[in-house]
């Protein structure tokens, strides 16, 4: 199926390990140009090398903290006109409404809830004008769970889901389309850390982590590129009827 992306410019935030990098290769494989961003350069650089080692397309990568204002507002000068926005960036972290310190909730929605909803307020103007684009949020499908161990994690995913609900809704007159993808767990280096915490408080061996429910309706955890193919193809022109969908992967 030919998705028309070829030459096209996407921006990846969070786009130098797991689904974020799983999305620029995916793109990549379709011939879209990237601009990756994340915190750390040595990520950065060895994802750029990964992607152009295999595809012919240009890669500019941005280290940049996403959790700052001034972070996002650089990143969006520095990358100019763009066709696709996926905002990726972020890790909430797990506790209840009493575990978690006005500081560490507050860092953590500044970089997933308000970094997600910072660059769409910048560059979703910048769409609407040139009257196409696409705006993909990653958020979670915790969003729309009740968790009380993960409560900053799903209230944030819950905010993100209906910002993308209005967002594209408020887009679908000016060819500008907005798509929330929520994931369920997925096999990443951070879920992986995760398992093998719970694996040790569980059973005293973090190599037990098998033996942890995989909480997902298939019985395993999701791969990055399982997540990466739906993005692009919400991302593309095959998907041009959808705008404020919520699409979850369970």
């Amino acid at each position: 199926m030919e998705l028309n992306l070829n030459g096209r410019w996407a921006l990846v935030t969070g786009g130098s390990k797991g689904i974020g990098l799983a999305c620029a290769k995916a793109l990549a494989a379709e011939g879209c140009n990237l601009h990756l961003a994340a915190r750390t350069a040595a990520d950065l650089e060895k994802a750029r090398d990964d992607i152009a080692a295999g595809y012919n397309v240009a890669v500019n990568t941005y280290a940049t903290d996403l959790s700052e204002t001034d972070g996002r507002a650089g990143l969006v000068k520095d990358v100019g006109d763009l066709d696709i926005l996926i905002n990726n960036a972020g890790a909430i972290p797990g506790g209840n409404i009493t575990d978690l310190s006005d500081d560490v909730w507050r860092q953590a929605w500044e970089l997933k809830v308000f970094g997600y909803i910072d660059m769409a307020r910048m560059i979703f103007p910048v769409m609407c004008k040139k009257g196409t684009g696409v705006i993909i949020n990653v958020a979670g499908i915790a969003g729309k769970l009740a968790m009380p161990d993960y409560v900053a994690g799903a209230t944030g995913n819950a905010a993100l889901i209906n910002f993308s609900r209005s967002l594209g809704v408020a887009g679908a007159g000016q060819g500008v389309r907005v798509v929330c993808i929520n994931p369920g767990p997925t096999l990443t280096d951070r879920l992986m850390y995760l398992r093998r915490l719970t694996a040790e408080k569980e059973f005293g061996d973090p190599e037990r982590h098998g033996e942890l429910p995989a909480n997902s309706r298939l019985g395993r955890p999701a791969e990055p590129e399982e997540v990466a193919d739906l993005v692009v193809f919400f991302a593309s022109e095959r998907a041009s009827f959808m705008t404020g969908s919520v699409i979850d992967m369970e």
